[in-house]
């Protein structure tokens, strides 16, 4: 009797509902930033900062600011023996004694700078609460939550420190479903289904137009290619006796013609696919709600689940065209009420990151994209359960300055903050770390409107 009091509560505490939020997007959602980089976070003052770490990293791992303080000093040194990324300054030696010693040197400080990125990686949280089916493009995996949701194995998006977020904020197991793919965009790869259909509108149109251009500039390009090639002989050869003859000063001016490369034939039209993103996004959702057992061991059958709420993070591509970036308010909000259609949820939580790659409000603010996800937000509203996160303001200007430097010749610093292009926010875990929570505690305040 006793000890049936006793397994009560943790039956009852076994019994909370499932709590799944979708995560969805292109390449920032996919994430590209090297789990050793969120220790950049040690660089900052800032108290959010500080609290992060304590969330992301383990209290016990020894790692410090004075940890990644000597890293960097470590890292510029080896950007001073090798030049940096080019590794110049090691080629241009003879062989020889001077060249081994230098050589010896550099391999002792790049296995202290391999050893320091994976100390970083092991010491990064992983959860028993939260787990994760993702697709990051090629990397597909499911399980714990912790770093390696990203684009590889090391890497991480915005997923890790929003589900470690959540779970600091709500109680029970929570599932995150992540779907990402590079290069997409809302306006056709992501189109949802109440658009009306692609092939009706302007943009499609230009870009068969376009592709039927490009086909005929080809076909007529293979059709003139042998008389190309005869002319080219002809000039090659006059070239060459005008070059015999040529004092200096005429060589100077001389140009020797071009041969002409063989026509490329144009990949063929592709833009018969509208929506394709959409459906795979929901495949993929859907197949992991019938397996939820297989996806979280706590899932309670007769407990249940609920999706619990959306992350949209995505727009790059929409930027390129007027069409697209013109109608992505539109598109947005349309994507949010038939998300909502999809899975009988009509007032989901829905977060919007706001695309930030300018970096600063100024340039953000010039960005039809990033003006078009806080316009559809704003007249959504919060009421209406959807709200917007400006991912400029998490953006690490620290790992920036290193970059600004020039990264290739002070690569090994800069590896040590950051891990690519500003187009992905230079791969900074401290930024991704940022914008994670970031999205958590929009999301929470969208699920509080709607309890209270």
């Amino acid at each position: 009797m006793a000890s049936a009091v006793l397994l009560l509560p943790a039956k009852l505490n076994a019994a909370e509902p499932l709590k799944v939020f979708i995560l969805a997007g292109q390449s920032n959602t996919v994430g590209h930033a090297r789990a050793h980089t969120i220790a950049t976070l040690y660089a900052s003052d800032a108290s959010r900062d500080k609290e992060l770490i304590e969330l992301v990293i383990d209290a016990n791992s020894g790692i410090s600011n004075a940890t990644l303080e000597e890293q960097l000093v470590r890292g510029r040194k080896l950007d001073e023996l090798t030049g940096g990324i080019s590794n110049d300054k090691v080629k241009a030696l003879s062989d020889g004694p001077e060249k081994s010693d230098l050589e010896a040197k550099v391999k002792v400080l790049k296995d202290q700078h391999e050893a320091y990125k994976t100390k970083i990686g092991s010491a990064c949280t992983v959860s028993d609460r939260v787990y994760i089916n993702s697709i990051a493009d090629g990397n597909k995996k499911s399980g714990k939550l912790g770093i390696g949701y990203g684009a590889s194995n090391d890497k991480i998006g915005p997923e890790f420190a929003f589900g470690l977020s959540m779970a600091d904020k709500i109680d029970g197991p929570i599932l995150l479903i992540k779907t990402s793919w590079g290069g997409k965009s809302l306006n056709y790869n992501f189109r949802p289904p109440s658009l009306v259909d692609f092939k009706t509108t302007p943009e499609y149109a230009e870009a068969k137009a376009k592709a039927n251009e490009n086909l005929k500039r080809y076909e007529s390009a293979i059709k003139s290619f042998p008389q190309d090639q005869a002319k080219y002989k002809v000039d090659l050869a006059a070239y060459k006796e005008q070059m015999k003859t040529a004092d200096e000063k005429a060589r100077k001016k001389l140009r020797e013609p071009r041969e002409p490369r063989t026509p490329r034939k144009p990949k063929p039209f592709n833009m018969d696919e509208a929506g394709l993103n959409y459906r795979m996004m929901n495949e993929a959702i859907q197949d992991v709600l019938t397996n939820l057992k297989d996806n979280h061991p706590e899932y309670d059958t007769e407990a249940g689940y609920e999706i619990a709420g959306f992350v949209w993070f995505q727009g790059y591509n929409d930027q390129f065209s007027p069409e697209f970036r013109g109608n992505y308010k539109n598109n947005m909000m349309t994507f949010i009420k038939d998300i909502r259609k999809e899975y009988k949820t009509p007032n989901m939580p829905f977060v919007i990151g706001v695309l930030g790659t300018g970096m600063t409000a100024e340039k953000v603010g010039e960005n039809e994209v990033s003006l078009a996800q806080r316009a559809a937000a704003k007249a959504m509203g919060t009421k209406n359960g959807v709200a917007s996160v400006e991912s400029y303001k998490d953006y690490s200007l620290y790992s920036n300055e290193v970059f600004q430097k020039g990264w290739p010749q002070h690569y090994h610093e800069w590896d040590t903050v950051g891990s690519d292009r500003p187009y992905h926010y230079l791969g900074s875990g401290a930024f991704f770390v940022r914008l994670g929570d970031s999205f958590a505690d929009s999301m929470f305040e969208l699920m509080e409107k709607q309890t209270n």
